[in-house]
């Protein structure tokens, strides 16, 4: 039953993105200082891509939510506005909103976004904000706190806190901010780092070739009053050798008296990496709860996706929707409300199956047999 009829939109105002901006964007865009953990923790996924591809497939695994609701019309109005709702820079759907939400809120441990309104009439937009912008000021009770613009020394709390979002992702006890998926990688996310590093420099060093040449002249004192004219000489006939080798001709080298060319760094022995950087990836990658297989890292020949790995990812997802499940919540009631909608709804997610279609279909075949069987053995007994 509707309540009320749409009224005339009006423009849409956001609190979290400013609307005017001068053509100097660096000073305009400048945030005090704070935030620390999120550059970090954005400079972990940027150095570390196996991190990356862990939180992006977490991402993507939550999936797509729809809405079903008790009035037929309501629920397809309401599907359509998740379907095309505006979430800003070209983005579309309540699922394009959701995963920059779900990602802040894993990488950064907490994610802020905002309800932009047309009016009292329709929602605009759902747009995600940078959790270094916005504090969170608290109350008297644990109940009560506020979201505040981090752009003075003395934040005062947003005018419309109704329409802000704030989820914190497994919060301290004694602190409203969420803990970041990431808070237990940056001391091996380091040793990794030093590891790469050093491989590539003695890479540098030893694939580009650098050779010491070493000439030794007689006793005679003949030789001895021209080793510089020597040396030089040498070396030059060394440079123009390598000169030509560069533009792909053949050149040899000739040099008179006890000449030694060596390769430098060719005697010293390169350290064993695969241990250590697999050590230090297993316990970065134990963390996201991802199995290393779906991430491209091939450990065991036999690896596959067994069914506690598979109930075990499914709980993953299952949590990280449970913590988006009030912000659809607020987003939905919000707009049912607008539109003069008085009926219940039910968020639903898209069905997580990570089973083998083998083992699914084995499974409902012995199901089936079971129960023929049952049947079989019910209409015996009865017939005794």
């Amino acid at each position: 039953m509707r309540l009320f009829q749409k009224g005339k939109d009006t423009a849409a105002r956001a609190q979290l993105r400013a609307g005017a901006r001068h053509p100097f964007t660096t000073l305009d865009g400048y945030v005090p200082l704070g935030g620390g953990d999120t550059r970090l923790y954005r400079a972990i996924r940027e150095g570390v891509p196996v991190v990356d591809a862990a939180i992006q497939k977490l991402v993507r695994l939550t999936g797509g939510v729809t809405a079903k609701c008790s009035d037929a019309r309501a629920e397809r109005e309401l599907n359509e506005f998740l379907r095309t709702v505006d979430t800003g820079r070209g983005g579309r759907g309540i699922g394009s909103f959701l995963d920059a939400y779900l990602d802040s809120m894993i990488t950064s441990g907490r994610a802020v976004g905002e309800i932009v309104t047309a009016g009292n009439r329709d929602i605009a937009a759902l747009i995600c904000g940078n959790v270094a912008d916005v504090c969170v000021r608290e109350g008297r009770s644990p109940l009560d706190f506020a979201i505040c613009l981090n752009d003075s020394l003395d934040p005062r709390p947003l005018p419309y806190q109704d329409l802000l979002l704030f989820t914190p992702f497994n919060p301290d006890p004694d602190s409203p901010y969420g803990s970041s998926m990431l808070r237990s990688m940056p001391f091996l996310t380091d040793i990794l780092m030093k590891i790469f590093t050093s491989i590539g420099v003695n890479w540098e060093r030893c694939g580009n070739l650098r050779y010491a040449v070493v000439c030794r002249p007689s006793g005679e004192l003949s030789e001895r009053g021209g080793a510089a004219e020597r040396a030089e000489a040498v070396a030059r006939e060394w440079s123009s050798a390598m000169q030509e080798t560069r533009s792909g001709a053949v050149r040899d080298f000739v040099a008179v008296g006890d000449v030694d060319i060596r390769v430098i760094g060719a005697d010293n022995q390169v350290l064993d990496s695969e241990v250590p950087v697999r050590q230090i990836l297993e316990q970065l990658i134990a963390r996201t709860g991802i199995p290393p297989f779906m991430l491209g890292l091939n450990w065991s020949s036999t690896e596959r996706m067994s069914s506690q790995q598979a109930d075990l990812m499914t709980s993953e997802i299952s949590a990280h929707r449970r913590s988006l499940d009030p912000v659809v919540r607020r987003i939905c009631s919000l707009w049912l409300r607008m539109h003069g909608y008085a009926c219940s709804f039910e968020p639903v997610w898209e069905s997580v199956n990570l089973q083998d279609k083998v083992e699914l279909a084995r499974a409902e075949l012995y199901a089936a047999q079971a129960k023929k069987y049952l049947a079989e053995a019910g209409e015996k007994e009865a017939s005794i």
